[in-house]
């Protein structure tokens, strides 16, 4: 069984379409055309243009393409901001908000045409979004979901709670668990299939495969291929390994989040 997976996308829709042709390459090679992919979240903040990745991945959907497309945390900020009375997330540092300069919103909005810039009101900044970002954009991002099985993998964004089932897991882990699961020897059953935690690049673990190569800082967007458990990483030339290390990754220092 073929499933195709793509890593935190973070605006940068040009690495998305990257990834795509190099799944699209692969496709081809082995004459599989029905294979899904997973994107597994974060689609917004940080990069140039979040705006046209959500509408890439509306309009792929809408045209029949087989993606699987996940909410992430940053998704998850990005709703919240533009609800009525905005919401900030509880996971953030006290006096942290999704428009802190570590977190990306700012970006993100501004990909919408909404003036962000230090001399303006929360407020203000707030009211505008709520002008300006379609509200097709949000329903597609509030209607995503937060895990997806298929054969020996599970897909989420971040991580799962340890011995906890999957009907069980609460969205708060979902999409932002990291301490307990990174440094979790257990074995989940299916291989967990995850990205949140940045890394230079996509790596494998006993139990589990962190796609997130930080496309949000400039660096790379992971594609890779999944038959069984068996993981490779797509590159302009074809199939690649990915590299396997057995030392749990740790929460980097850059994150503006709580440990």
């Amino acid at each position: 069984m073929r499933t195709y997976a793509i890593g935190d996308i973070h605006g940068q829709i040009d690495m998305l379409r990257r990834a795509h042709a190099q799944i699209d390459a692969d496709r081809k090679r082995v004459d599989d055309s029905d294979a899904p992919i997973v994107h597994l979240g974060d689609l917004v903040d940080r990069g140039p243009d979040s705006k046209g990745v959500v509408q890439y991945l509306m309009d792929g959907i809408s045209a029949g393409e087989n993606w699987v497309v996940l909410k992430g945390n940053h998704d998850r900020m990005f709703l919240w901001f533009l609800e009525e009375a905005s919401r900030a997330d509880p996971h953030l540092f006290i006096g942290l908000d999704w428009l802190h300069y570590r977190l990306g919103g700012s970006e993100t909005l501004g990909s919408y045409g909404v003036n962000v810039n230090d001399k303006r009101r929360y407020g203000e900044v707030h009211a505008e979004a709520r002008t300006k970002v379609p509200q097709e954009h949000l329903d597609f991002i509030g209607e995503r979901p937060t895990s997806f099985s298929r054969g020996e993998l599970l897909f989420v964004h971040a991580g799962i709670r340890p011995n906890v089932s999957i009907t069980d897991q609460h969205e708060d882990d979902l999409v932002w668990i990291r301490e307990g699961f990174l440094d979790s020897n257990v074995d989940h059953g299916p291989l967990v299939v995850h990205g949140h935690t940045a890394l230079n690049y996509a790596t494998r673990y006993p139990n589990r495969v962190n796609l997130d190569s930080s496309a949000a800082y400039g660096k790379s967007l992971t594609a890779a291929v999944f038959e069984g458990r068996t993981a490779m990483k797509l590159t302009d030339t074809g199939r690649t390994e990915i590299p396997v290390s057995a030392v749990p990754a740790t929460l980097p220092e850059k994150h503006a989040f709580k440990r």
